[in-house]
C-alpha cells in the first residue's frame, strides 16, 4: 500500500472528514514517529508493533562499480519489531 491508497482508505472510513484533514492527520502521525526516532526514542503502538533505531558499526565496504575499498561510517537505522497481535495476524492459517 502506498500513501495515496492509505489516504483513500481513511477517507472511506471517515466520511465526515475532508481529504485535507485526513492528509494532515497522516502527515502529523508520520512526522511524530520520525521526530521521536531522530531523538533516539521509541514509538510503541500496542497491537501493531514498535519502532526504534539500531546502531550500525562502521565497516569497510566496496564500490561495486570500481571494486575500490571505501570506509562506510557507523550510523543509526530505523528498526520495526511487530507486536504479538500483528505476528498472530500474519501467521494464521
Amino acid at each position: 500500500m502506498i500513501r495515496s491508497e492509505l489516504l483513500q482508505e481513511l477517507a472511506k472510513e471517515s466520511p465526515g472528514m475532508r481529504s485535507e484533514e485526513i492528509e494532515r492527520v497522516v502527515d502529523v502521525f508520520f512526522d511524530e514517529i520520525g521526530k521521536r526516532l531522530a531523538e533516539g526514542g521509541r514509538v510503541e503502538l500496542r497491537g501493531f508493533g514498535a519502532f526504534s533505531t539500531r546502531e550500525r558499526d562502521a565497516r569497510r565496504g566496496r564500490n561495486p562499480r570500481t571494486g575500490e575499498s571505501v570506509d562506510v561510517p557507523g550510523k543509526r537505522v530505523p528498526y520495526f519489531k511487530p507486536g504479538k497481535e500483528m505476528r498472530a495476524r500474519l501467521n494464521t492459517d
